[in-house]
């Protein structure tokens, strides 16, 4: 199965500015996700940017990259602009991998295109772990997935679904105990990588943006709301969380100093 591994870089960041290039244990942040990247079955790993000093520093490493325009919306964008620059068929799978996630583990970037593959009927692929707790059951910032019985994912939310009623009727003071949680696989945190085939990236374009995707400031329900399904498995291995703050940084310097 053939695939193409893209890395979406921007340097501008609220709370990290230049994270692409930040140093971590003596290499760039951008080098680490695009070495995780190589280290998949991926037939060729691009970074796109809009930035000179990304493609600079990309090019310095011996990297691919492909400059973008400075005016794109989302990442989805972006990452079609790059797959009508590289002329890829309207078949081909492209995976979306974070250009903050320097510890992506390569078998869940092989994961994501080969379920898409085998998803004849999905547009998108992505991937979810477990929620254990209910302090993240309840947090607003873990956005939760509900799928069928085939895997094709029903909805993406911020808010806590699928809602365990009796757990919770049980106290109007106190969170559930965890164990409400462990016991049952339907609770699902979406995790950021995506598959997608490049025919949906070419109609994405055209769609305005939904309804549900503005309050849920969600891009996937796009997806959805033009009536592409989206593929959801659990990630083989676990995904360790990407490099958001200062404070990200210095933990992950400490991890692999």
């Amino acid at each position: 199965m053939k695939f193409t591994v893209v890395i979406p870089a921007r340097y501008a960041s609220s709370r990290l500015p230049a994270k692409p290039l930040a140093d971590i244990a003596g290499k760039m942040m951008i080098q680490r996700v695009y070495d995780q990247a190589l280290k998949s079955n991926a037939s060729d790993v691009i970074v796109a940017t809009d930035d000179e000093r990304i493609e600079t520093a990309v090019k310095a490493f011996g990297g691919k990259v492909c400059m973008t325009a400075v005016d794109h919306q989302s990442g989805t964008d972006r990452l079609q602009e790059v797959v009508a620059k590289l002329g890829l068929a309207e078949d081909d799978i492209v995976v979306n991998v974070q250009g903050d996630e320097p510890l992506i583990p390569p078998a869940v970037i092989n994961q994501v295109a080969q379920n898409l593959a085998q998803a004849k009927a999905a547009s998108v692929s992505t991937l979810s772990e477990p929620i254990t707790t209910a302090e993240d059951f309840l947090n607003p910032n873990i956005v939760k997935v509900v799928s069928d019985k085939d895997g094709y994912a029903l909805y993406f939310s911020r808010a806590s679904l699928p809602w365990p009623r009796d757990a919770f009727a049980r106290s109007q003071t106190e969170l559930p105990d965890d164990n409400v949680f462990q016991r049952h696989s339907s609770f699902q945190r979406h995790i950021g990588i995506y598959g997608y085939r490049v025919s949906l990236l070419n109609a994405f374009v055209g769609w305005d943006m939904a309804p549900i995707e503005a309050l849920e400031s969600l891009e996937q329900l796009r997806v959805m709301w033009n009536g592409h399904r989206i593929h959801v498995a659990e990630a083989v291995e676990e995904v360790p969380g990407g490099v958001d703050t200062p404070e990200d940084l210095a933990r992950l310097n400490e991890l692999l100093s």
